[in-house]
């Protein structure tokens, strides 16, 4: 009688991170094909160059006033009209891109960074620890939205930490929205560490003496960030929306800087007789916001696993 004997292969350390890149490779494919994502996305990256080139785009200084051309309507000289001071309103646009892109996304990554910590910490942790960081957070959701981001302003703008009142308005937004925008992030974040962490290989990791920051930063993260990377791009437009929304109430940055929500503060008073004091801003939120909503629904799509062959 012959035996054979067979040997056990050897476990090859490369094969989960071939799969995670193939993971990644094949969302990225599925991306590139959205033809609609794809134009959302040159439409943000568009938007981002024209705020950040600002000086070099706008026809005319964001402040200077032409008090020859008051409220005049779109032309040759003015593309877009001029306002009741006789700014340039393409300029300020220009401007009022950088602004609000700025707030939108420097807020969105702050509560980025702290949502996940928040979130990391809870779902790792579990027990007492988890419970009383979640009843926290639903203190912050039994407040509504837009009354807690009109308290955090005013309690932000309080407190003078810059003598300069645009730096002071322009920290009290990214403040306020900062505080508002982590919550959501924080509960995803917290939902996807209590599922990550039953994995197989969180477990593998534990018998192999892994510590447990290790853990989560080498393989939990990883995992995780398909979703974190989806719900950001939809926090993104609702934080310029936001921006927008306490520069109309006349909490956010003031004249004579620009953002699209000043802008539109400013023109709605004269909607009737100059529309176009109005419209621009109205457009560009309008196509920005569309823009991050469509590119993030082609990014769940693209990294979702159930949208896999589809």
């Amino acid at each position: 009688m012959s035996s054979t004997i067979t040997l056990e292969q050897p476990f090859d350390s490369t094969k989960s991170k071939k799969s995670s890149n193939s993971l990644w490779a094949d969302g990225w494919r599925r991306l590139k094909k959205n033809k609609v994502a794809v134009v959302s996305a040159w439409i943000i990256v568009v938007t981002c160059l024209v705020g950040g080139l600002a000086e070099w785009l706008a026809p005319h200084p964001f402040d200077e006033q032409y008090i020859e051309h008051i409220l005049q309507p779109p032309g040759s000289q003015f593309l877009l009209g001029t306002d009741n001071l006789g700014r340039d309103l393409l300029s300020r646009l220009i401007y009022g891109a950088r602004m609000s892109m700025a707030v939108g996304i420097l807020t969105a990554i702050i509560s980025l960074i702290f949502g996940t910590l928040y979130g990391s910490v809870s779902g790792w942790l579990g027990g007492r620890v988890d419970s009383l960081m979640m009843r926290f957070i639903d203190i912050l959701y039994s407040i509504p939205t837009l009354v807690l981001l009109i308290l955090m302003k005013v309690i932000f703008d309080s407190i003078v930490l810059f003598e300069n009142p645009e730096l002071r308005a322009l920290t009290g937004i990214l403040a306020a929205l900062s505080v508002v925008g982590w919550v959501t992030l924080a509960r995803v974040v917290r939902g996807q560490v209590l599922q990550v962490k039953q994995m197989a290989y969180v477990e593998s990791a534990r018998a192999l003496g892994a510590k447990g920051m290790w853990i989560v930063i080498r393989h939990v993260f990883p995992n995780i960030l398909g979703p974190i990377v989806v719900l950001l791009t939809f926090q993104i437009p609702s934080n310029i929306l936001y921006e927008s929304f306490l520069s109309f109430l006349g909490l956010g940055l003031q004249p004579p800087y620009s953002s699209w929500g000043v802008l539109a503060n400013e023109g709605w008073k004269s909607l009737r007789t100059y529309p176009h004091l109005m419209i621009a801003p109205g457009v560009a939120l309008f196509i920005t916001m569309l823009a991050f909503n469509l590119f993030g629904d082609g990014l769940r799509d693209a990294f979702d696993p159930q949208m896999k062959g589809r």
